[in-house]
Formats: C-alpha cells, sequence, structure tokens
C-alpha cells in the first residue's frame, strides 16, 4: 500500500476531521541516462565515467535506458529527433468537451497561451467561442520530447493550456471512497449542509498565501539585521466533541461571524457615504 504524504486534519470551524493524504496522481515517465559511448557506463555529474575514472566531453555521450541494473538499451540523438520531428511544432485539438465533465484530478501543469501576430483574430474568435460554449478543447502537443494531451479553455479573456495526467498515471487506493456502514443521522446532515452554506463565499484567490514562506522570509531579514524573531506556537488540537454539539457551535459561531461582517461592511458603507457628503 502507498504511503501517506501527510497526516493531520481537516478543521471546519469546530469540527475537527483526521485524515491522511495519499498522492492521487504522479507522471509515469521513461527516463534516459547519460552514457558514456565507450564503455556504456553511467556518467556521473558533472559527466565523470567511473569506469574510465575521468571527466568525459559533451560529444561522448548518448543516451540509454535502463532495462537492468546496469544494463542499457543504447540510443542517438538523431532516432530520438525523428520520433519528434512529426508533431513537436503542432498541437492539434481533437475534440471538445463541456468543462464541467472533466475531474479536476486530471489537471497538471498550467500555462499561458499568447498568441502571434498573424494569429491575433483567430486565437480570439476561438477564445469567444469557448466561452460562449463553456467547452475546452482537447488536443496533442509534443513538448521537450514528451508526448501530451492537454486542455485548452478560456481564462480571463485568454487561451490556458493544461497539460493533462493520463488514466494509467492516476493511482488507486483500495480504501479511497469506500462506503462504509457510518450511521449518519438526518439532523447531522442538515446542519453539516447549514455550516457548509453559512461559510459559503466567493472564491478570491488573493486572499489565501503561504504563511509559511511569509514567515520563512521574516526570518531570513531578521536574520540579516542580526536580530531575532518570535516563533508562533504550535495550536493545540480542538478537543474531539460530540458531533452534534460540534456541528451545532460551529454553526453558532459561524452565524455570528457572519452578522459582525454584515454590520462592519454596513458600517463601512455608511462612513464611505457621509465621507462623500461632507466632501
Amino acid at each position: 500500500m502507498s504511503s501517506s504524504v501527510w497526516r493531520g486534519s481537516i478543521v471546519l470551524s469546530l469540527v475537527t476531521i483526521p485524515v491522511q493524504l495519499y498522492a492521487a496522481a504522479r507522471s509515469e515517465r521513461t527516463y534516459l541516462h547519460q552514457i558514456h559511448k565507450e564503455c556504456n557506463t553511467r556518467v556521473k555529474q558533472p559527466l565523470f565515467c567511473p569506469t574510465c575514472n575521468r571527466f568525459v566531453e559533451r560529444n561522448e555521450i548518448i543516451k540509454g535506458f535502463e532495462f537492468d541494473e546496469g544494463q542499457y538499451i543504447l540510443m542517438e540523438e538523431k532516432e530520438i529527433k525523428k520520433l519528434a520531428a512529426a508533431s513537436s511544432r503542432t498541437l492539434e485539438i481533437l475534440a471538445f468537451t463541456k468543462l464541467s465533465e472533466i475531474d479536476p484530478i486530471f489537471f497538471d501543469s498550467s500555462y499561458f497561451c499568447i498568441p502571434e501576430d498573424a494569429g491575433r483574430k483567430a486565437y480570439h474568435l476561438l477564445v469567444k467561442a469557448l466561452e460562449d460554449t463553456q467547452t475546452v478543447g482537447i488536443g496533442k502537443l509534443l513538448m521537450h520530447q514528451r508526448d501530451y494531451t492537454v486542455f485548452l479553455r478560456a481564462y480571463e479573456h485568454g487561451l490556458l493550456l493544461h497539460t493533462m495526467y493520463f488514466s494509467n498515471e492516476i493511482r488507486e487506493l483500495p480504501q479511497f471512497g469506500v462506503v462504509e456502514a457510518v450511521d449518519l443521522k438526518p439532523q447531522e446532515v442538515m446542519l453539516t449542509e447549514q455550516l457548509i452554506k453559512s461559510m459559503t463565499e466567493p472564491f478570491k484567490p488573493k486572499q489565501y498565501h503561504d504563511e509559511f514562506q511569509g514567515k520563512l522570509r521574516k526570518l531570513i531579514e531578521a536574520k540579516q539585521r542580526g536580530k531575532s524573531i518570535e516563533i508562533d506556537k504550535e495550536p493545540r488540537s480542538a478537543p474531539i466533541i460530540d458531533m452534534m454539539t460540534a456541528l451545532k457551535k460551529s454553526l453558532g459561531a459561524s452565524s455570528s461571524g457572519a452578522r459582525e461582517k454584515k454590520k462592519t461592511n454596513g458600517k463601512v458603507k455608511k462612513d464611505g457615504q457621509a465621507i462623500r457628503k461632507a466632501s
């Protein structure tokens, strides 16, 4: 069984849900190593051949696939280039599908697509059509000597390309998604849905940031000045309490927070109006 990459808890207001994280998808690639062609030995960086016991030049290097320990299938660069020649400059759209039909687990890396001058009209025409139809183009692309299936979608009046994980790269975990015989009371479900509804808001990505990196930069800057900063203590875990009690308290705290936020927003708006009138 796969090892977990993280163990902790999902915290939803006062409700704590212990979980483990597992890699859901990972690229599966055929890696070619650098081989010293005089003795078929894999070289070490910086291009050192342990068999010949010397540094080697770039022109002495070929690539090889390790099929057994220390055993390689050797390939010339021109052979690899022939494989890539046919489609290396072409992104072929094979089909269109609704964005809502693509599960996010299939999205890998993202790239901005910027048009050349000669293709601007066709570019914006495609963007407009994708926006109107809420569809995504599915295409094939060879990049850096690797074959990709990609998604092309409209994003902020431009085209965004996502490389796709292939279906054989999506991992399976036997214990994931298993429907267990858990007694879910209707009132618990209703309260959970109410809690989610009370905490639902528009997605604003700029309000989320890497807090660790921010703290790390502050620590570095402090050390540069010969100072120290106080490290925040690790927050204490919330005690596990009865689910119904936790949900009711969470819903009450969320509703109270929402009312306070609304009250604050109203005050700001009122003050803003007063300032405009005074000016």
